[in-house]
């Protein structure tokens, strides 16, 4: 998790003042920075040879009907998760919270986690209807820091314009996590970023 870099994070209790002019703005211009860190920084998961071929990584359109609002179930006795990883050496994360949304009319959940209770952010690791096909293969992921502890019943801004492709996508030098089945939608999620290679 912490070899990636997100997007900016969403207010992930409050929705009241949502802005969908000012969100879309903001959105282009974290995608232009990232962009930019991608063909640029000495860190960049894009192998040095190339970089000079990069020209931005391909998105779907902003669209706001992808932030969904979803009720937080927080789990005060984490149970440990193990996920798999694109380089085999299995991860111990902690489950701490469900999220239960509706999309298309049906009711679908994904888990976020913690490696450590202490951290602020919560990861959120998933697979959809368009995971191999449109998007990578091994699943997009979510981070997110809540403006306070969350608590049972709250109302949560998923925003699936902020998935993103892990950098193992792009040079096998980085092991990822793999989302567990728990967090398999059978849906299409067709916003965020794209990955067909």
């Amino acid at each position: 998790m912490s070899d990636e870099q997100t997007d900016a994070g969403p207010d992930a209790v409050s929705d009241a003042e949502f802005d969908a002019d000012a969100w879309a703005a903001r959105l282009r211009e974290n995608r232009a920075e990232k962009d930019a860190f991608f063909g640029d920084h000495p860190q960049s998961p894009i192998p040095p040879e190339e970089r000079e071929a990069f020209d931005g990584l391909d998105y779907f359109a902003p669209d706001a009907e992808s932030r969904v609002t979803a009720t937080a179930t927080v789990h005060d006795e984490p149970d440990p998760v193990e996920m798999a990883t694109t380089a085999s050496n299995p991860v111990r994360y902690l489950r701490v919270a469900t999220f239960e949304f509706e999309v298309g009319g049906e009711t679908h959940s994904l888990c976020a986690y913690k490696q450590d209770p202490a951290e602020d952010t919560l990861f959120v690791p998933f697979r959809d209807a368009t995971s191999g096909e449109e998007t990578y293969e091994h699943g997009r992921y979510m981070e997110f820091e809540p403006t306070r502890d969350l608590e049972a019943g709250d109302e949560v801004v998923l925003d699936f314009n902020l998935a993103y492709t892990p950098f193992c996508a792009y040079s096998e030098t980085f092991s990822c996590p793999i989302p567990p089945e728990e967090n398999e939608l059978a849906v299409p999620v067709r916003a965020g970023e794209r990955h067909t290679a």
